[in-house]
Parts: structure tokens; C-alpha cells; sequence
């Protein structure tokens, strides 16, 4: 029973096939010798191996127990690499200064990647082989999305390359691609407003109504709204998805600016 158990958690992990697409995908990456680097479900060591080589320490953390003692056992002579027999989730990063290259757990990618960026301190660089259309809703990418929104004030997330489906052992059902995230050294909203702006994104997100001028009525005029869709080039009943980043950055400095605090507090107060 016990050995049917983990069979099942090693069949849920999709591991990457070839040392060689690790080392292709590493010299997309900007990682070397002076670099502390974390890997995230390190599974039979594939990656970690190929980081090893590059980085000045790598962090391995597993959650699996047998393939953490696998893990000690393959890296037990190689002074660079720490294996970490954790959930990454629960683990507490204590490095100031690190990156992140990973192939993480689609069934929790989300839980990952909101810890990765909002849960200090958060790394300068992460690469995160993940599922396509995660990658696609977090970076943004064909259309902006709340979590979008939220996250690149703080940070630029590309998708920078696509893998196949045979690329992993076993193959997936869906298309994998690895996301670069990258700490941005000026945020493009102020530190101190970060809570606000968040509060404002989700109120524009959160409503059952469609277009973004009757979400915002109680906060802008029709007149405010109409010149902020003329100056900022977005239609009149546009959606809280056809917006840029810009565009939204536009609304919010309107907002922060032009609204009294009393309704910036009352929109708060509904979140």
C-alpha cells in the first residue's frame, strides 16, 4: 500500500527528460557562480544537478520524504547543493539576496507563485517551468488579469520559451512554458500605496458588472470617467480585461489623486 502511494505522487510530478533542454533553459537564465538559487520540488534531481554546476549554492526542497533521501544520497559529496526535505509552502526563505529555477507542481502552481511574490523576502529573479496557461493568466499574456495587474507594479513576468509535451516523463495533457519573474528595481506604484492600489485592482475585478464605468460609478463622475477614457485611449464601456497596465496605473493615479479619502476609504472598506 505504502509503495502504491507513492507511485501515485511521483505519477502526479511531470519531470523533465533531458540534462541537455535543463542546460538550454539555464543559459536562457541569468544565473552564475556568485548565485544562491532555490529549487522548488527538486523530484529525482535532474535540475539540481545542472544548477549545481553553474551556481555558488543551490537550495533543494522536496516534499516527497523517499525522494528527498534520494536526493541526499545522489548530492551527499557535492559541497553546493543542500537538500531541503520540506513543503515549499511552509518553508521559510532566510536568504536576502537569491533566485529561484524550478519545475514546480502544476496541481499548485498558484499557491507557489503568489508565495514566490508576496511573501518576503521575495527573490530577485524566479524561472518556473509551469503549465501554459497559468503562465499565460499570470504574466498577462494575450490579455491583462487581475492577477496580472496585481503583480506587475512589483515585478515583469515574460514567458521567454515553450517545451513540448514529450519533453516530460511522463507527458502531460497540457503545454508547459517557462516564466521568467523579475524583481523590478523601481515599482511603478509607491510602496506606501501598494494596499490601496491592490484594494482598488480587486474592486475593479470583483464586480459582476461588465463594463469598468458602471463598476467605478460610485467612485468617478460620468464626466471624470469620460475624459480618463479619452486621455488614457480606452473605450468608454471597456472591461477591467481590455485595460493595460498603463491604463490601469492611469485610473489609479486619478483615483489616489482626484477622489476624496472618504470614498478611497469606503472602497477599502468593501474588500
Amino acid at each position: 500500500m505504502a509503495k502504491k502511494s507513492h507511485k501515485q505522487i511521483v505519477l502526479a510530478q511531470n519531470f523533465l527528460r533531458s540534462s541537455k533542454l535543463v542546460r538550454l533553459l539555464l543559459d536562457t537564465s541569468s544565473i552564475g557562480s556568485c548565485d544562491i538559487v532555490y529549487e522548488i520540488g527538486s523530484g529525482r534531481g535532474i535540475i539540481t544537478a545542472e544548477l549545481a554546476r553553474i551556481a555558488y549554492k543551490v537550495i533543494a526542497i522536496e516534499k516527497d520524504p523517499f525522494l528527498a533521501q534520494q536526493l541526499l544520497k545522489r548530492f551527499q559529496d557535492v559541497d553546493n547543493v543542500e537538500i531541503i526535505a520540506n513543503d515549499f509552502l511552509q518553508y521559510h526563505i532566510s536568504d536576502r539576496e537569491y533566485k529561484i529555477f524550478a519545475n514546480i507542481p502544476y496541481n499548485i502552481t498558484a499557491d507557489i507563485v503568489r508565495k514566490i511574490l508576496y511573501t518576503p523576502p521575495v527573490p530577485g529573479e524566479a524561472y518556473l517551468v509551469l503549465q501554459k496557461e497559468a503562465a499565460e493568466k499570470f504574466s498577462g499574456s494575450p490579455s491583462e488579469t487581475q492577477f496580472s495587474i496585481l503583480a506587475k507594479p512589483l515585478f515583469n513576468l515574460q514567458i521567454i520559451r515553450e517545451l513540448r509535451r514529450t519533453d516530460f516523463e511522463p507527458v502531460p495533457k497540457v503545454d508547459s512554458v517557462l516564466l521568467h519573474i523579475k524583481k523590478r528595481h523601481s515599482l511603478l506604484v509607491h510602496e506606501q500605496d501598494t494596499f490601496l492600489y491592490r484594494s482598488f485592482v480587486r474592486y475593479g475585478f470583483g464586480s459582476w458588472k461588465k463594463s469598468l464605468k458602471l463598476i467605478f460609478k460610485p467612485i468617478f463622475t460620468f464626466e471624470q470617467w469620460r475624459r480618463l477614457s479619452k486621455d488614457l485611449h480606452f473605450p468608454l464601456d471597456a472591461t477591467p480585461t481590455e485595460l493595460t497596465l498603463e491604463q490601469w496605473l492611469g485610473l489609479f493615479d486619478c483615483f489616489k489623486s482626484r477622489v476624496p479619502g472618504n470614498k478611497q476609504a469606503c472602497l477599502k472598506s468593501r474588500l
